[in-house]
């Protein structure tokens, strides 16, 4: 025997407890002979005696209470392991690897977090902020478990990519501008502009929907903050074209106005994650996310 053996060291602190290799055998459903096994490779193992036996009595050697209080201690990180790794297995705790863009953590993440943690305060969702295309790669590879990704997607083997939300694309303008009630691609195209980040998907709808009316404005700046974008609208450095997925027409900020966009333009995005059954605690995520459905 080369490894110490739990089921030894439970004999062990039964014999230590109880005082007897008949009650420890009684109480752990033992043969007799099996507990003399157990303690007669334990000190094959350890090279010493272990248990003084005298006058119908047996109690541990020095060398014997070591071990005996080495092994409650392995004892006990063995039962709460099972009970932490059985935790996982019944979906009340785990850790779930979210990948999404800064748009989605900042506006939609949150509302499913909020819902996950009143139902499973015991799954910690570590969340990274990436494109799509690094969010797929990373799910291929293993190290994310979901992820938020813009759509259309081409189809990757053993990844499972569902529509999850269609948003609509609104333009954000300062306050103080004479603006239309609709914007359109020729008033937004002489306007000074703040776009997304061009290796973004939505700087390629937002691209696209200028080009389709003849049109290809140059930026002021390219970000990939929407906060920061908002926050120069905000300041009246230029108007932008962002996802707007609260309930509410009216931007938080009073600095800034919102308008529909004519023609229409909407950011789809969809839920990413490996084929096959989910874990307890990653199903969990998903479910959180999908009640956000809108497509």
């Amino acid at each position: 025997m080369r490894e110490l053996n739990l089921d030894r060291l439970r004999t062990l602190v039964a014999i230590a407890d109880l005082g007897s290799f008949a009650a420890a055998a009684r109480a752990l459903h033992l043969a007799p002979p099996t507990v003399s096994l157990h303690i007669s490779e334990l000190e094959q193992r350890v090279g010493a005696e272990l248990l003084l036996r005298k006058r119908g009595q047996v109690r541990p050697s020095g060398v014997g209470e070591t071990l005996v209080a080495r092994a409650r201690q392995l004892l006990a990180d063995a039962e709460h392991a099972l009970d932490e790794v059985q935790r996982q297995v019944q979906g009340l705790e785990g850790r779930v690897r979210l990948g999404a863009s800064t748009g989605a953590i900042a506006y939609l993440l949150p509302q499913a977090l909020q819902a996950l943690g009143q139902g499973y305060p015991g799954i910690d969702v570590q969340v990274t902020v990436l494109t799509s295309e690094e969010t797929l790669s990373k799910l291929v590879a293993g190290t994310l478990d979901v992820g938020l990704v813009a759509l259309p997607q081409l189809s990757v083997e053993g990844l499972n990519v569902r529509a999850w939300r269609r948003d609509p694309v609104m333009a954000f303008l300062p306050a103080g501008w004479t603006a239309p009630r609709t914007v359109t691609p020729e008033w937004l195209a002489e306007q000074p502009l703040i776009l997304n980040d061009p290796h973004t998907r939505l700087s390629r709808l937002t691209t696209e929907w200028f080009a389709a009316a003849g049109h290809n404005p140059r930026a002021r700046i390219q970000l990939n903050y929407n906060d920061a974008v908002k926050s120069l609208v905000a300041a009246g450095y230029g108007a932008t074209l962002l996802p707007h997925e609260a309930s509410s027409a009216v931007p938080a900020d009073p600095r800034i106005a919102m308008r529909p966009l004519r023609p229409k333009l909407w950011r789809p995005l969809g839920i990413a994650h490996r084929a096959g059954e989910a874990e307890p605690a990653t199903q969990h995520v998903l479910d959180a996310l999908w009640e956000l459905k809108q497509v």
